[in-house]
C-alpha cells in the first residue's frame, strides 16, 4: 500500500472550482447595477478565493487534530470577538456586525462563529457518546444543558448585533447535529413545543398591540419581525425587481442585469446569476450545488471518525439551509433575511469561513482515501 499524504475527493474539488468561477462571473455581471465604489468587487473576490485556498492547504498541513485540541481556545476567541464587536464596532446599516479593517474591508466574526460552533458541538457530542454508550435520561439532560449554554452565549451576542439570520443558523446547526447524534426524540418534541409557545406569544403581542410589543422588545426587534412577516405579500422593491430580472432572462439569459435591485452582489446574487444565464444556467447551478452537498453526505457516511461525521452533518445542514433560504427568498418563497448563497455571494468573511470548512472536510476525506494500491 502506498501512502498519499494529501488525497481529496475529486468531485469536491471540481465542484468547488466551478462555484468559484460562477461566483466571479456573476459578481462581474452585478457590477453594472452597483455603485461605482464597488467596481473592485471582482478583484477582491478573486483575492478572497486565493486566500481561502491558502487556508485550505494550511488546515490540511496542520491536520484536524490540531484544531480539535485547541477548539475551546478558538471558541473563547470567537466569543471575545463578538463582545468586542458590540463595544467597539461602528454601526453599518444600524448593525454592529463587522469590524472595519483599513485596506482589507470588513470582517464579520459571526460567520467564523458558525464553523467554530460546529466543531465544538462535534467534539462535545463525540466525547458524550464515548463516555455514555447508553445514557440515562438524566445524563442526556445534563449534556443538553451544557450544549444549550455553549450555543446560547454566541446566540445572544449575535442577536444583539443584530443578526437574526445567523442566530437561526446556530440553532439549526445544533438541532441537526443532536439529531444525527441520536439524542432521544422527546427532547426535540419538548424543544419544538417551547419554541412554538414562545414564538406564538411574541406574535400574539405583535398582532394585538404594536405599542406594547415595542415597549417590551424595542423598536429594533419590532422592525425585524415586521420584515420577516412582510415577505408573505410578495411585495417590495428588492423582491419585485429581482423577480423581474429573473423573469426576463428566458432560457439562456440576458448576459446582463436589466434592472436595479439592492444587495445584488450578496443577498440577491441568485437573481443576478439567473438573469445573466437564464433557466438553463440556473438548473446547471442547482445541479452543481446538489452534487456538492451529496458528495459531503457521502464523505460523512464513509468516514469512521465520529467527530468528523458530526461536523459534516452540521456543515451540510447549514449549507442546505442557506441554499434553500437564499434562493427561496429571491422568488418570494421565503422571508428576506440577509442570508447569502455559500461560495457564490460576495463576501470575505463568509467565503473564508466556508473554505475553513472545506479544509476540515478535505482532512476527513483524506483519512478515507489516503491509501491507494
Amino acid at each position: 500500500m502506498e501512502k498519499s499524504k494529501y488525497k481529496v475527493e475529486l468531485g469536491l474539488i471540481i465542484s468547488l472550482l466551478l462555484m468559484a468561477l460562477i461566483s466571479i462571473i456573476t459578481i462581474k455581471s452585478a457590477i453594472s447595477i452597483l455603485p461605482n465604489y464597488m467596481n473592485n468587487l471582482v478583484f477582491k473576490q478573486i483575492i478572497w478565493y486565493l486566500v481561502g485556498f491558502s487556508l485550505v492547504f494550511l488546515i490540511m498541513y496542520l491536520g484536524n487534530d490540531f484544531i480539535f485540541k485547541n477548539i475551546w481556545y478558538i471558541y473563547g476567541f470567537g466569543i471575545l470577538s463578538l463582545i468586542l464587536l458590540l463595544i467597539f464596532a461602528k454601526p453599518i446599516n444600524n448593525a454592529r456586525c463587522w469590524f472595519s479593517l483599513p485596506g482589507i474591508g470588513t470582517i464579520q466574526p459571526s460567520e467564523f462563529m458558525k464553523i467554530i460552533l460546529i466543531i465544538v458541538l462535534g467534539h462535545m457530542i463525540n466525547d458524550f457518546r464515548k463516555n455514555y454508550s447508553n445514557p440515562t435520561i438524566k445524563e442526556e439532560f445534563i449534556f443538553l444543558v451544557k450544549v444549550l449554554f455553549v450555543v446560547a452565549i454566541p446566540s445572544i451576542l449575535t442577536f444583539l448585533e443584530p443578526d437574526t439570520g445567523v442566530v437561526l443558523i446556530y440553532l439549526l446547526i445544533t438541532t441537526i447535529m443532536l439529531f444525527v447524534a441520536g439524542i432521544r426524540y422527546r427532547w426535540f418534541i419538548i424543544l419544538i413545543s417551547i419554541l412554538f409557545l414562545l414564538i406564538g406569544s411574541v406574535l400574539a403581542i405583535y398582532f394585538i398591540n404594536n405599542d406594547l410589543f415595542v415597549n417590551i422588545f424595542g423598536t429594533d426587534f419590532f422592525l425585524r419581525v415586521d420584515r420577516l412577516l412582510d415577505w408573505s405579500n410578495k411585495s417590495g422593491f428588492q423582491l419585485e425587481n429581482g423577480m423581474s430580472a429573473i423573469g426576463s432572462a428566458g432560457l439562456f439569459g440576458n448576459f446582463k442585469v436589466p434592472v436595479y435591485f439592492p444587495e445584488a452582489q450578496t443577498d440577491f446574487i441568485f437573481a443576478v446569476y439567473s438573469s445573466t444565464f437564464g433557466f438553463i444556467g440556473s438548473i446547471t447551478l442547482l445541479c452543481i450545488l446538489t452534487y456538492f452537498d451529496l458528495k459531503l453526505i457521502t464523505t460523512a457516511i464513509k468516514t469512521k471518525d465520529m467527530t468528523g461525521k458530526y461536523i459534516i452533518a452540521g456543515i451540510v445542514g447549514m449549507l442546505i439551509y442557506q441554499q434553500l433560504q437564499n434562493i427561496g427568498m429571491t422568488f418570494g418563497l421565503m422571508p428576506i433575511t440577509g442570508i447569502t448563497l455559500p461560495f457564490i455571494s460576495y463576501g470575505g468573511s463568509s467565503l473564508l469561513s466556508y473554505m475553513i470548512m472545506i479544509g476540515i472536510i478535505f482532512n476527513i476525506s483524506n483519512s478515507i482515501l489516503r491509501y491507494k494500491n
